[in-house]
């Protein structure tokens, strides 16, 4: 009898000291995994941080560069506008003319050369009857499609970690809550501890804000002022494992987040200026003078576009020479007028 009690307790202490080597095994696994999310993290918010400071940055460097051709581009743009108010104010065409015009004047729009009016403001002449009936058709008037209008609309701009998962807001929040215990200035009365304190909390207070666990996690983890795991004791090894695989889903979610945001920040058109520039840099090539060099090209293009509504306005072009579009171009200009006008000039000339 005395030796089956023995026995029993022996094969007792080893099943214990499996189950926690058991746990002891899972708890390392775990550690690790947590140390690789929050490396994976920090590159990747990194990286994002990068890109979008090159953006901005680019960005800055771009309208600094080419506001003088901005500011003439906005003059252009005011003066076709007015020629073609003038158009509509002062002259009297039949009724399928004047549907042709207004279509030039549409399509310009709507290529994105000139800045888009509602039809309230461009179209106020009634057309006169007395001329539609000897008039020759020229082409039909075509519907407008609702993407027609898609280069002026503004891009929708996306939310990154809004809805999280309730689980994920309570995590940061107790793990901000528990720091803020520890580090708020007020708990101390030495002024020296008092200002590392203060510069630890707007550490903590900006991760909060801004819903990063893993940034909160490394403050911790810096401080050194996790949790103390008794590892002998099954118990706190169990808890343990199980508080570590809560904090490794929310943080790989998050770095999904980051990865996403990423992404889309490339897709923008900003991330796409950022690509070429990086493209161009690789081939010896200055992007920004590049872009400002194609907005002078664009410039020159719209200019001819402006003097040749000028001349119909002033009666130099016939109806016809008009709706035919200008003809007179520099021959390294033409493709790139072409490209402009091909959607306007599709639906006038048949």
């Amino acid at each position: 009898m005395p030796q089956r009690t023995a026995k029993s307790s022996t094969e007792s202490t080893v099943a214990t000291r499996l189950a926690l080597s058991d746990l002891h095994l899972r708890l390392q696994f775990l550690e690790k995994q947590h140390q690789s999310i929050l490396k994976q993290i920090k590159r990747k918010r990194t990286e994002l941080h990068n890109f979008v400071e090159r953006a901005r940055s680019l960005a800055t460097e771009v309208v600094h560069q080419a506001t003088p051709s901005f500011q003439k581009m906005a003059q252009l743009d005011q003066e076709i506008h007015t020629l073609f108010e003038t158009i509509f104010a002062t002259r009297k065409f039949g009724k399928q003319t004047l549907k042709k015009i207004q279509a030039v004047y549409r399509q310009l729009q709507f290529a994105g050369i000139i800045s888009i009016k509602s039809d309230t403001e461009q179209f106020q002449q009634e057309p006169n009857e007395e001329f539609s009936s000897t008039e020759e058709d020229f082409s039909t008037e075509s519907d407008e499609s609702p993407h027609q209008n898609q280069h002026w609309q503004a891009s929708d701009s996306s939310s990154f970690g809004a809805g999280a998962r309730t689980e994920t807001q309570q995590k940061i929040r107790s793990t901000f809550l528990r720091l803020a215990e520890i580090f708020h200035p007020d708990k101390v009365q030495d002024i020296e501890t008092q200002k590392y304190h203060t510069e630890i909390m707007q550490e903590i207070n900006k991760a909060y804000q801004e819903g990063d666990l893993a940034r909160l996690l490394e403050i911790e983890s810096r401080q050194q002022v996790g949790e103390v795991v008794d590892f002998n004791n099954e118990d706190d090894l169990t808890r343990k494992c199980r508080h570590l695989e809560q904090q490794n889903q929310i943080l790989q979610a998050q770095y999904e987040n980051l990865k996403r945001e990423l992404r889309l920040a490339k897709n923008t058109p900003e991330g796409e200026m950022v690509s070429s520039s990086r493209k161009a840099a690789k081939q010896g090539i200055d992007a920004v003078a590049g872009m400002v060099e194609a907005i002078e090209s664009q410039i020159q293009v719209i200019s001819q576009i402006r003097d040749f509504v000028k001349d119909f306005q002033q009666q130099k072009l016939t109806i016809q020479e008009f709706l035919a579009g200008p003809v007179s171009l520099y021959p390294s200009e033409e493709e790139l007028l072409q490209d402009i006008l091909e959607q306007m000039l599709s639906e006038l000339i048949r």
